[in-house]
């Protein structure tokens, strides 16, 4: 909930199965702080009544309409938008997802562009018994398919997951709190400041506890079996009191523990499928003392990369993974990967609201994708 990620991609096959994805730019535009500050007091444990969720559904609809606006004035005209939306509540129960919901009304983009939107991506997945979770899993199988496996696309937001790509099939899911407590916790420590810990140098300066470390780590969601899911319904901020309940620490060694147990449930999870290469992405990214401490878990035998250093930009691969899916289903094409998210086959996604005009499908692709190519304008183009 720190921001909406924007980003435009031109999308075309290239034969034999591969398509070809061209960033044209990404961005993120902050929410309006009334409305992030209404987010965040919305989410679990807390009570909405359908009064609220309406507001809240609306007023982000209308986030992501100025947004798109945004978009479209900085990097070009469109043929799509695709919204994988603002997960508000994702309902996981005996293992297995129940539901999911996004907020983040389509019809506000599309009255504001003219142009159609795909939206609500989640739902089909989970639906067909998966847990909607992690989507990134059918970007990752595609992009690295031809890498030396096995190799872990790691994506670490509020929540962390991996795809681990190189075995007999695409295998992802969540790992554990990626930010969502480091966010809880930064935001108790700096009185709420808006800016939390940045690039973690409260955690730099503390030490790790040993024994609140453990604590943390006999969370049972950690010794649970693939594919599975969790959000900041499990860990958010009452949690994180419930686990300091008689802890006497200060702000620096609650951040460094944290930190570590971001670290080590993500290595550890890299160590299990004997990953040889880890490309990370997400907000976690940008936190050094994040990166150093899983530097550090992962050891001298794994590569740790971000997404940058392999063409495509850490912090817009949200938003070109939703373009991604958005050209699938536009193509008749498949978004999920049933091992990645335990459904129970591939399934078009989302729903598609129309634009000014009437929704004019190109046919159907000849045949599935295999992988994933990202390229660049040419010197000549760029200028």
């Amino acid at each position: 909930m720190d921001g909406i990620d924007v980003a435009a991609a031109e999308l075309s096959t290239a034969g034999d199965g591969v398509v070809e994805l061209r960033p044209l730019g990404f961005a993120e535009v902050p929410y309006p702080p009334a409305l992030r500050e209404r987010l965040q007091a919305a989410l679990p444990p807390a009570a909405v009544d359908a009064r609220e969720f309406c507001v809240l559904d609306t007023e982000v609809g209308r986030a992501f309409a100025d947004a798109a606006r945004h978009g479209l004035a900085e990097f070009g005209g469109a043929d799509l938008i695709s919204s994988l939306g603002q997960t508000l509540y994702h309902w996981v129960e005996d293992g297995r997802a129940r539901g999911t919901t996004q907020l983040g009304r389509p019809a506000w983009i599309a009255e504001a562009t003219g142009l159609p939107v795909l939206a609500d991506l989640r739902a089909r997945d989970v639906a067909a018994g998966g847990h909607g979770a992690p989507l990134a899993g059918v970007l990752d199988a595609l992009w690295l398919a031809d890498r030396p496996g096995p190799v872990i696309a790691l994506n670490i937001g509020g929540i962390a997951n991996i795809t681990v790509v190189g075995g007999p099939e695409p295998l992802a899911y969540d790992t554990g709190p990626g930010n969502a407590l480091l966010d809880a916790a930064a935001a108790r420590v700096t009185g709420g400041a808006a800016a939390g810990d940045v690039d973690g140098r409260l955690a730099a300066a503390g030490r790790v506890r040993p024994e609140l470390l453990e604590r943390l780590l006999a969370d049972g969601y950690y010794r649970a079996e693939p594919p599975k899911s969790t959000g900041k319904e499990h860990f958010n901020a009452a949690y994180l009191d419930e686990v300091l309940r008689g802890a006497d620490l200060d702000g620096p060694d609650l951040l460094a523990t944290l930190t570590e147990l971001t670290a080590a449930t993500v290595a550890d999870a890299c160590h299990r499928h004997r990953a040889r290469e880890v490309v990370a992405s997400g907000g976690g990214v940008r936190n050094p003392a994040l990166l150093a401490a899983l530097r550090r878990r992962l050891g001298t035998g794994v590569d740790l990369h971000v997404s940058d250093d392999l063409g495509l930009p850490a912090a817009g691969k949200e938003g070109y993974l939703a373009a991604l899916l958005g050209w699938l289903t536009w193509n008749g094409l498949p978004g999920n990967v049933p091992g990645t998210t335990g459904a129970d086959g591939p399934r078009l996604l989302g729903s598609l609201t129309p634009g000014t005009g009437p929704l004019r499908l190109p046919e159907p692709a000849a045949g599935p994708v295999r992988s994933l190519r990202i390229t660049h304008p040419t010197t000549l183009e760029a200028e």
